[in-house]
C-alpha cells in the first residue's frame, strides 16, 4: 500500500449577469480587460495583452509592452462557450503543470462559472502551499471578472 499524498483541489463558483458565450467570451477573448495584471502576471503593469489560442494545443500567455512572452498555460480542452480545461503553469515548463478547468452554464438569467484547480500533487512537496495561494488568488482573480461584467 502506497501513501500518495492528495491534496484538495480549489474549487470556486460565481454568477455573472450575462449569457453563457458572452461569459466565455470575456473570460478568454476579453481577458485583458479584468484580469488583475498588476499582481496576477508576469510582467506585472507591463502587460499589453494576453491572449487564448482557442484551440486544443493551443497557449494562454501574456504579451508585454516590450514585446515579451509570458506563457501560463496550455489548452488541453477548448469546448466554446461551456467549457474549457488548462495545463496551468506560469513561466515553469519545467515543472508539473496544474490543471484549470472552468465549466460555463445557465443559471436564471445568467451564467454561473465554476473553476476548479486540481493536481497540486504534481509539485511535490511545495503542492499544499501552492493551493492555498491559490485558493485566495483566484477569490480576487474571479471577484474582478465579476465587476467586469457588473
Amino acid at each position: 500500500m502506497t501513501d500518495a499524498l492528495v491534496i484538495e483541489a480549489v474549487r470556486k463558483t460565481v454568477t455573472v449577469d450575462c449569457v453563457v458565450e458572452e461569459a466565455f467570451r470575456v473570460f478568454t477573448a476579453d481577458a485583458f480587460s479584468w484580469w488583475p495584471i498588476q499582481t496576477h502576471s508576469i510582467h506585472e503593469e507591463s502587460v499589453r495583452e494576453i491572449v487564448f489560442e482557442g484551440r486544443e494545443g493551443g497557449e494562454v500567455y501574456e504579451i508585454s509592452t516590450g514585446g515579451e512572452r509570458g506563457h501560463w498555460a496550455t489548452v488541453l480542452e477548448w469546448d466554446p462557450p461551456t467549457r474549457l480545461v488548462l495545463a496551468w503553469h506560469i513561466l515553469r515548463a519545467d515543472d508539473s503543470p496544474t490543471e484549470v478547468e472552468v465549466r460555463f452554464s445557465p443559471e436564471g438569467d445568467g451564467t454561473r462559472v465554476e473553476l476548479e484547480h486540481r493536481g497540486w500533487e504534481a509539485l511535490g512537496d511545495g503542492g499544499s502551499q501552492k493551493r492555498d495561494n491559490y485558493d485566495t488568488g483566484w477569490d480576487f482573480v474571479l471577484g474582478k471578472y465579476v465587476d467586469r461584467i457588473g
